[in-house]
């Protein structure tokens, strides 16, 4: 297993995330409303435009992209939301903790004090991360479980 670290995406850097989601199965599971293929544009003004978002991407030992994801204002500024999450096949399998530990100290680093998330009922390895990592499900509708964590 890769050892994952993130780092604050630059602005408008969506090369990599255009790279990362090249295959529509891969875009439509991570944002099934986004035009495909990938179109930078679409995503710097619709889906991370507002200058409250922050976005980051994950890398692997060697620096390179390998993941990516999202975190909005959730219910107030101690809230993120997280969305768009997205780890190349390679890296998946394994990379959970990680990546849910990269997710908790960047939303930390944000003055978050809780995250909140909606995850895909037929996604079980996403559904069974979140849980592992201690994430709260608050309810289910539209095939859509909604959840919480608040961080220490």
């Amino acid at each position: 297993m890769p050892d994952l670290t993130a780092r604050p995406n630059r602005e408008g850097d969506l090369a990599p995330l255009a790279r990362l989601l090249a295959e529509e199965a891969d875009l439509k599971l991570v944002n099934p409303n986004a035009a495909h293929p990938f179109d930078p544009l679409e995503w710097q003004e619709k889906w991370l435009g507002d200058l409250d978002d922050k976005s980051f991407y994950v890398l692997d030992e060697t620096g390179r992209e390998v993941g990516f994801f999202a975190m909005r204002v959730g219910i107030g500024p101690e809230v993120r939301h997280l969305t768009y999450v997205f780890l190349d096949e390679e890296v998946r399998g394994g990379a959970a903790v990680q990546l849910t530990a990269l997710i908790e100290q960047a939303a930390r680093d944000l003055g978050a004090l809780s995250i909140s998330l909606k995850v895909e009922l037929d996604n079980a390895p996403a559904l069974n991360a979140y849980l592992s990592a201690g994430y709260e499900e608050l309810g289910r509708s539209g095939g859509m479980a909604t959840m919480r964590r608040d961080l220490d």
